[in-house]
């Protein structure tokens, strides 16, 4: 593609209207272009590569200079059941690594060979990429630990919200759902339990304070994400044995004998 405008901006708007499941390898041709995403800028000139996650707002700044890219789509399963989340929130391609010239050999081919090899040449180009997030990865921390600690922040930032379910959280994060649910698999739970387990606690926590008599067992239950009453009553009793009731009763009856 070729663009001579101030930039170019995907929003979270833009990917709430247009889910888009997949990654793209961004080519640069000629000009130069200024990449935005997951909070690093990448100057991009003729030959870099930067893998763009479709799924993480982003920003393309041109500065009215006529540049021109190829993009090459990658399906965002096949990349994340390869390579796992090593690739979200976009990667840049370092040109001194020697891989980067194979990739970009690879590429060429790709884009000027019969339909007959595609499928050979599509193996040669995930291999390479796959040897590249390896070495990155042995540089960097385990990825794991870090969505994990940012999958809890944003439970406990939004569980309020009964809109925020496994699957916004899985969007916020970069990540697929199915991902999302093996890295919960080391704490016993998955991620849509964690969320009512949050909820929970904080209603429970609500309806047996001093002076929780006042507070509606409805209005509380709104108050803390759920939008379904029954579900609420009854995953709460399993949860801590009483009813919502019971537990607000047993407040007010604490506050009785402390007067």
């Amino acid at each position: 593609m070729s663009l001579d405008v101030e930039e170019a901006a995907r929003t979270r708007a833009c990917v709430r209207r247009d889910p888009s499941e997949y990654f793209f390898m961004l080519v640069q041709d000629f000009g130069r272009c200024v990449v935005h995403q997951n909070g690093t800028s990448t100057l991009l000139s003729p030959g870099d590569m930067f893998i763009v996650d479709a799924t993480q707002p982003s920003k393309f700044v041109y500065d009215g200079q006529l540049a021109h890219q190829i993009s090459v789509h990658l399906p965002r399963d096949e990349m994340l059941g390869r390579f796992g989340a090593i690739c979200n929130g976009g990667v840049a391609i370092d040109r001194t690594d020697p891989l980067w010239l194979a990739m970009r050999a690879v590429l060429v081919k790709m884009l000027h060979s019969a339909p007959e090899t595609g499928t050979q040449l599509s193996e040669a180009f995930y291999g390479l990429i796959g040897a590249y997030f390896q070495e990155r990865r042995s540089q960097e921390p385990d990825p794991r630990g870090q969505i994990i600690a940012r999958a809890l922040r944003l439970i406990a930032q939004n569980y309020r919200d009964p809109e925020f379910g496994p699957g916004t959280l899985a969007l916020r994060l970069g990540v697929s759902l199915r991902s999302l649910q093996r890295y919960f698999e080391p704490l016993g739970d998955t991620p849509g339990q964690r969320l009512v387990q949050t909820r929970l606690a904080q209603a429970y926590a609500d309806l047996s304070r001093a002076g929780a008599s006042e507070v509606s067992v409805v209005d509380c239950a709104y108050a803390c994400g759920f939008n379904d009453l029954s579900y609420f009553y009854r995953a709460f009793r399993q949860q801590y044995g009483v009813t919502p009731g019971e537990a607000q009763n047993r407040s007010r009856a604490a506050g009785a004998i402390v007067q």
